[in-house]
């Protein structure tokens, strides 16, 4: 490529938000060339591995019929609630794994697998892929526009009328595009771990009794963290298991541990031992995580440029949407893009328009919803061991038969809690959570 050549757009990264951005403007006609710095689409990528058919039919219509790397469509979701020695359940189970067109709702995946296949549709589209191509500047025009992105490659640097970054967290064309706000703090970012476990497709059917092709999704909250702010989680691919932890980086901070260490000790636990047994490790990865939420954002566009994904901190932990919003985040950078391009206008007042489709759509929404969790989190780690504890023992009590009347069991469990939480300190973690999670 030279210097000298000139796009209509240029996505920087082809994860979730890059590809869904890419695909929209190379399907309205538009010249896209789409950077990505490893090998194949995927090869940079972690995350626990579900994914959203909503998401993705806005950007590939029909997807489903066009044989993707799917690995199970999700057909039940639980949440456990830990001890070192039992779990109390809850979650659901249901027949209606998909939408009324046909479109999964939810879908496990590996990122290696996936990554590529997304990719490849935005190929379909028109964009042009460079992969093993990183970025590491933006340029600038005399406006003070950004209007193209100097690469590592020889004579790498390209120009365009717009450049979309989604190169994922802590995003370094984001500093230098100048959209990024005050640098994220340690618990605006979790550290996750991950192992890929290999089972034969049969045993995981019957260890979680599943009917073929169908998934189970487990999030674990409380002693897996070991007093960190986080959560561990199992999800069912079609012959494997990814099992992993994710805790606060400040919380790491403190106490010196490390996920790796967390990951091992879960792996240990009495409910989910039975359930890796026999399995082995295939994949071992680590990534950080955006947990800031709406008051880490960074500005999300300026003249010449949008950021969308992890990179933008457009992530929300406590439903472990991140892929689905970053979908939705470059489909809507696309569209801006197109809707640009139509009036010859990149300006910073132009773009303005992504972030009005934004807060108008989920992606914002929700992200205001819980902008207060990540410091509630990083503030109230103690709630992680306390309740699911209590909890546990209150189950158990009412649940062992042992000639004891129900209503004394009833005070006993009274009395557990009292002594763990005095009435006062109940109605403050009751009030104090329920006001970030409204």
């Amino acid at each position: 490529m030279s210097n000298a050549e000139k796009f209509d757009a240029i996505v920087v990264g082809a994860g979730p938000a890059g590809a869904s951005a890419a695909a929209v403007m190379g399907r309205a006609g538009l010249n896209v060339v789409l950077l990505e710095r490893g090998d194949v689409p995927g090869a940079k990528n972690v995350m626990g591995g579900v994914m959203y058919g909503r998401m993705v039919a806005d950007v590939v219509p029909e997807f489903w019929k066009a044989d993707p790397p799917l690995e199970r469509v999700v057909a039940e979701e639980r949440m456990w609630l830990a001890t070192p020695d039992d779990v109390l359940s809850v979650g659901q189970r249901t027949t209606h794994v998909t939408h009324d067109d046909g479109c999964p709702n939810a879908f496990t995946v590996l990122r290696a697998k996936w990554d590529p296949w997304f990719a490849a549709r935005a190929e379909d589209a028109g964009a042009f892929l460079v992969p093993s191509t990183t970025a590491v500047d933006v340029l600038w025009d005399d406006a003070g526009n950004v209007c193209g992105v100097r690469t590592g490659r020889e004579d790498g640097d390209l120009y365009a009328d717009a450049v979309v970054i989604c190169d994922g967290v802590n995003s370094f064309l984001a500093k230098r595009a100048r959209l990024e706000g005050h640098p994220p703090e340690p618990h605006h970012l979790a550290l996750g771990v991950k192992e890929v476990i290999g089972l034969p497709a049969e045993v995981i059917e019957s260890r979680f009794n599943l009917e073929r092709g169908q998934g189970t999704t487990i999030e674990i909250y409380g002693s897996v963290t070991q007093g960190h702010s986080g959560y561990g989680f199992v999800y069912t691919n079609r012959d494997s298991l990814s099992l992993g932890v994710g805790v606060l980086v400040s919380h790491l901070m403190r106490t010196k541990r490390t996920p790796y260490d967390l990951l091992e000790q879960m792996k240990q636990h009495p409910m989910i031992r039975p359930l890796i047994a026999g399995g082995d490790v295939l994949e071992y990865s680590a990534h950080a995580i955006p947990e800031g939420g709406y008051d880490a954002m960074p500005r999300l566009y300026g003249g010449g440029v949008l950021i969308a994904g992890d990179a933008a901190m457009m992530v929300n932990g406590l439903h472990r949407e991140g892929s689905n919003l970053a979908a939705a985040a470059g489909r809507m950078a696309g569209e801006t893009v197109v809707e640009a391009h139509r009036r010859n206008d990149f300006s910073a007042r132009s773009l303005a328009a992504y972030e009005a489709k934004l807060r108008d759509s989920f992606v914002v929404k929700d992200l205001v919803k819980y902008r207060h969790l990540p410091a509630f989190a990083d503030r109230r780690p103690d709630l992680f061991e306390i309740y699911p504890r209590l909890m546990n023992r209150a189950v158990h009590e009412m649940l062992t038969v042992d000639g004891l009347p129900k209503r004394d069991k009833q005070r006993k469990i009274a009395r557990d809690f009292l002594a763990a939480r005095r009435p006062l300190q109940l109605v403050r973690d009751l009030y104090e959570t329920w006001k970030v999670i409204r």
